[in-house]
């Protein structure tokens, strides 16, 4: 149970030293023995429903594994009798229409109480021909739906020059990796093989073979209309194409994908990248015992996650950044030097890229490699998120073995600054937004323009070296924030959810840079968070924030958010203010026997509106190191904040 600590008023030395020492050593107990941390990283049911899928379209059915993720799934089911992107979220058709799929297919009865509310809801939705289409191309694999309501992506793409409108180079690093091996099933078009001949045709309102309307707006703008005239001609033309180069295009697919197949890791190293390569070798005839078809399966099995009772896959491992994040907790917990943190430190600079591999080259190729991958291993798409983070841990703890490591680090990121000043996650001026436009690009996130949060974490990476020859970098990602910044004082959060997350980034960052506490954005952000501070003394926000819900607001305070805040206002200057002592006050409040936290809710994001995530780390490392922070500042002879993290 958590400690009853009154929120009135400061929490004496005392109980925060016992409640930092208590996080500390909770923390370090997950520590893995070579020195890394990694938690579980939870998305919605679509992964755990595709992976289902995938086994039912390979024929490779594995009862006992469906088995518990059907308890997963049931017990993932929203109230509203869909599922949700998020903890509590409204029912989303395409998760929903995916999870039924996938129940039907581990052997639920069409006719069982939460089957019935699940396809009641789902029809009231639209049914399924409303879901979007990467769950569109699914059904399609599955035959359910024809081809025709699937986009026209012509593998011919391979061939496509740079300058062309679209190229796969105009696109993020996600979708790239997605979308190269998706080209090559959507020409072929294979069927699954379905063992048990599982069919939705329940789920849609008009029968499949009836919709004339697969591809429909509201379009965003002008675009939107355009490209569906192009599609329109494009379903038209696409079966006339020539077969001799469209076999090309093919093989030149195939040989990206075998470029970038990254061993039992996976390509991209994400979980619909994999799956995709799974289901591409499959239909190229590979039989499952081919040295790539059999280590891209490994990848995918790699990411399923059995907890005895259930199962889940998860869309990706994040060792990189749960490792640099756990390892800021401690080194603000206890200074530097420490034992768990060198080995952290070994294990981080073990994982440093430093050959031009990547993607991310063929765009700035006088540009030296440097960065840090987010996953395991993922040479081909390091991050500067990632390289800032760990670079600043590196740094900070100040083995000089580590120098040159943060000197690589520094080049690549100053050399992924976008045009604009900002930074993007992976790629620099990524910023084509008219792609975002085509019928295939529905979920809105074709691309990785530069963000606040990211250019933050630059900023306060630089600011927190201090090269004053940085100045100008610094200068121009600054101008970038300025104009970034939100009427109501505050900023989008990209990645984490959301406005209280983007708002502490860039705080730290202006605090890094040596931006004056009274400059009027840090004033106006300042007053954003003291006027979201929640009556129990916490902060908390609904990822529904990121679909038009109101910035910072929630139904109860997070730990993770309630940290994000308070390391906002100290970074602001803050440390003494009264919110900032609640704020700390309501962690130890909230913390556990154990020295952890309780934290259901979402904590970031994939792609907004689309794919939302839950980092199992952050209600650990980010209330330790808040609290530890808070006292240091307390004890210390200034209330300034010296690190850029």
């Amino acid at each position: 149970m958590p400690h009853d600590i009154s929120l009135e008023s400061r929490i004496s030395t005392e109980d925060l030293t016992v409640a930092i020492e208590s996080a500390e050593a909770a923390l370090r107990n997950r520590q893995q023995p070579d020195g890394h941390w990694v938690f579980e990283l939870e998305a919605d049911a679509t992964i755990p429903a595709e992976y289902v899928l995938l086994e039912h379209y390979l024929d490779r059915v594995d009862p006992e594994l469906q088995s518990k993720i059907g308890v997963y799934l049931r017990r993932i089911q929203g109230e509203h009798g869909g599922w949700p992107l998020y903890y509590g979220g409204d029912l989303n058709i395409s998760a929903s229409v995916k999870a039924y799929f996938a129940l039907k297919a581990i052997g639920d009865d069409a006719d069982a109480p939460h089957m019935v509310r699940a396809r009641a809801a789902i029809l009231a939705a639209g049914g399924a021909e409303r879901t979007n289409v990467f769950t569109r191309i699914q059904l399609a694999l599955f035959g359910v739906v024809p081809w025709r309501a699937v986009p026209v992506m012509p593998v011919e793409i391979m061939g496509l020059p740079r300058w062309f409108p679209f190229h796969l180079l105009k696109v993020s690093y996600w979708s790239r990796t997605v979308v190269v091996p998706l080209l090559v099933l959507m020409a072929l078009k294979p069927r699954a093989r379905n063992p048990k001949g599982v069919s939705i045709a329940e789920l849609f309102v008009t029968p499949a073979e009836e919709v004339t309307d697969w591809i429909r707006g509201p379009y965003r703008n002008g675009w939107g209309r355009f490209f569906k005239v192009v599609d329109s001609v494009m379903q038209r033309a696409e079966p006339r194409f020539p077969k001799n180069r469209r076999q090309r295009h093919i093989e030149a697919a195939v040989r990206w994908v075998g470029e970038r197949l990254n061993g039992e890791d996976g390509l991209g190293a994400i979980y619909p990248a994999m799956a995709n390569t799974v289901m591409m070798f499959d239909a190229l005839g590979y039989p499952p015992e081919h040295p790539d078809a059999a280590v891209a399966w490994l990848s995918v099995r790699n990411l399923v996650t059995d907890k005895g009772e259930e199962a889940y896959a998860q869309p990706c491992f994040s060792p990189i950044w749960d490792t640099g994040l756990a390892a800021h907790a401690m080194v603000e917990a206890n200074g530097p030097g420490t034992a768990e943190l060198e080995e952290a430190c070994a294990w981080l600079k073990g994982r440093q890229i430093t050959e031009v591999r990547g993607d991310w080259a063929e765009m700035k190729p006088d540009v030296p490699p440097g960065g840090w991958a987010f996953q395991y291993n993922n040479d081909f798409y390091p991050d500067v998120d990632d390289t800032a983070m760990v670079a600043m841990l590196l740094h900070r703890n100040g083995a000089p073995e580590h120098a040159a490591s943060v000197e690589l680090a520094r080049h690549w990121v100053i050399g992924m600054q976008s045009r604009n000043g900002g930074w993007g996650a992976f790629d620099a001026d990524n910023s084509h937004d008219f792609l975002n436009h085509i019928p295939f690009a529905d979920h809105g996130a074709l691309l990785d323009p530069p963000t606040a949060d990211v250019t933050a974490r630059c900023v306060s990476f630089l600011g927190q070296l201090g090269h004053v020859e940085d100045a100008p970098v610094i200068a121009r990602a600054i101008a970038y924030l300025r104009m970034d910044q939100e009427e109501a004082g505050c900023w989008f959060g990209r990645w984490g959810t959301n406005y209280i997350y983007g708002t502490w980034s860039v705080l730290c960052a202006l605090n890094a840079a040596g931006v004056p506490h009274d400059e009027p954005m840090i004033r106006r952000a300042v007053n954003w968070l003291l006027a979201k501070q929640r009556p129990e003394g916490g902060w908390g926000e609904d990822c529904a924030s990121f679909e038009g819900a109101p910035p910072g607001e929630f139904t109860q305070s997070l730990p993770s958010q309630t940290a994000w805040a308070v390391l906002g206002l100290m970074a602001a200057g803050e440390a003494d203010h009264e919110a900032v002592a609640r704020g700390i006050a309501w962690l130890t409040s909230q913390q556990k026997t154990d020295g952890e936290w309780d934290e259901a809710p979402y904590n970031a994001v994939g792609f907004p509106r689309v794919f939302y995530l839950r980092y199992h780390g952050y209600r650990l490392f980010f209330p330790l190191l808040a609290m530890a922070r808070y006292r240091n500042l307390q004890q210390g002879n200034s209330r300034q904040v010296s690190w850029g993290f």
